[in-house]
């Protein structure tokens, strides 16, 4: 499948975020509005398109790069030690009491059981699912999509790692990253059926979700047929913060078409440093 149609659906599904989260004023969501619609139009892509959602939303694609000089060392490495067969026998006998401490509803005894038979053997990536299983439990969607991670980093063939993932995002209202999870899921599992049902929940709530930019009809009415008019009171809102549009050489036929590649050009120009703006915003300042 072509990347730049994931890319933007990406982008999309960032920006739909930031509506739905970003606290801007009336002008920057009408502004942002218009951007995601310029980028169905462009790309021939919405966001009920799920089958084009990545396991990890832009930002978390974005913080995982920055941080990669940061992540642990990968416990499959060839630097590590494997375990003894003792500790390998006391974590497996850790991992069953966390099971039944599961069983008994003792959700924080199961963390603990599970976090002291991964420190023994981390390189065991049903521990890391069993954790993220207590973690749910407890509410803490975060610490599970953490763990379902590491799991899925130690043992990408582990369909159950998909599966809780799955259950972690749609907990956390990211439906269509659940979506993409549960569907890797069933590639790995086919005859699930609990991962079938919750596919079909997760994309059910995907379709339920709210659209800010008002169907297809809205696209075309608000895009593709906009005369200079429009695109020059977009424009404006786009550089509602002062930034000015840089000269562009028009050739006549721009000049003789009021919807031709110059406002788009700007359009486009007000969009990108608009877009910069809003990951300044949420990334913070460089240290």
């Amino acid at each position: 499948m072509d990347n730049r149609k994931r890319l933007a659906y990406a982008i999309i599904q960032f920006l739909h975020g930031q509506l739905r989260h970003g606290g801007l004023s009336s002008d920057a969501q009408e502004s942002l509005e218009v951007a995601i619609q310029c980028l169905e139009t462009a790309f021939g892509v919405t966001l009920e398109d799920s089958d084009l959602a990545l396991p990890q939303t832009l930002p978390e694609i974005f913080e995982a790069a920055t941080a990669s000089k940061e992540m642990p060392q990968d416990p499959r490495g060839p630097d590590r030690t494997p375990p003894s067969e003792e500790d390998s026998a006391e974590a497996e006998r850790l991992k069953t009491e966390g099971n039944e401490q599961m069983k008994l509803e003792n959700f924080e005894a199961a963390v603990h059981l599970y976090g002291k038979a991964i420190e023994l053997n981390p390189a065991n990536a049903v521990y890391f699912c069993n954790r993220a299983a207590a973690y749910s439990k407890l509410g803490n969607y975060v610490g599970a999509v953490q763990d379902c991670e590491r799991a899925i980093g130690i043992d990408p063939g582990y369909s159950k790692a998909y599966g809780r993932m799955g259950l972690a995002l749609s907990s956390l209202n990211k439906h269509a990253e659940a979506v993409a999870y549960y569907k890797k899921a069933l590639e790995l599992d086919p005859d699930n059926d609990t991962y079938k049902s919750n596919l079909k929940i997760a994309e059910l709530k995907l379709r339920e979700a709210p659209s800010p930019t008002g169907g297809a009809s809205s696209l075309h009415s608000r895009c593709s047929s906009r005369t200079q008019s429009s695109w020059s009171k977009s424009g404006a809102r786009w550089c509602a913060a002062g930034h000015p549009v840089p000269a562009t050489r028009s050739s006549k036929s721009d000049n003789a078409d009021p919807s031709g590649p110059s406002a788009p050009r700007a359009a486009s120009w007000c969009f990108s440093n608009f877009s910069i703006g809003l990951l300044k915003r949420e990334t913070g300042p460089a240290c």
